[in-house]
């Protein structure tokens, strides 16, 4: 593979966050190393909750959302983990998460907040 060609291909695996290649190019594990008492959807909530907390790049949201479904998480649930992290990491912090959130949940944020509301 050319010089270019490497670049290029190693950006566009960490943009889709490839979790294969990260795990084998960057050695970063993506998944808990050894046996955790909390079962998988508990740890990919808490996992989406650290991403917000630091506030990741919308991509990593939405990757981490998926992973939560993946393992049984309702979007309930998801959208929850916004409201119990706020006390803590703040309004701004879940406020700028919750857009992509709702895209990783197929929520057109944009169009329901077009949308006259009777509330």
């Amino acid at each position: 593979m050319s010089e270019t060609a490497r670049f290029q291909e190693t950006l566009r695996r960490l943009a889709i966050v490839d979790e294969a290649f990260v795990g084998n190019q960057a050695g970063l594990g993506l998944d808990p190393a050894g046996t955790l008492a909390l079962d998988t959807k508990t740890i990919s909530l808490l996992q989406l909750a650290v991403l917000v907390a630091t506030g990741s790049p919308g991509i990593c949201l939405e990757w981490s959302t998926a992973r939560a479904m993946s393992a049984g998480a309702a979007d309930d649930e998801i959208a929850d983990v916004l409201l119990a992290i706020a006390p803590v990491v703040g309004l701004g912090r879940v406020v700028s998460a919750a857009p992509d959130l709702a895209t990783a949940l197929g929520y057109d944020l944009g169009a329901a907040l077009e949308e006259p509301n009777d509330d």
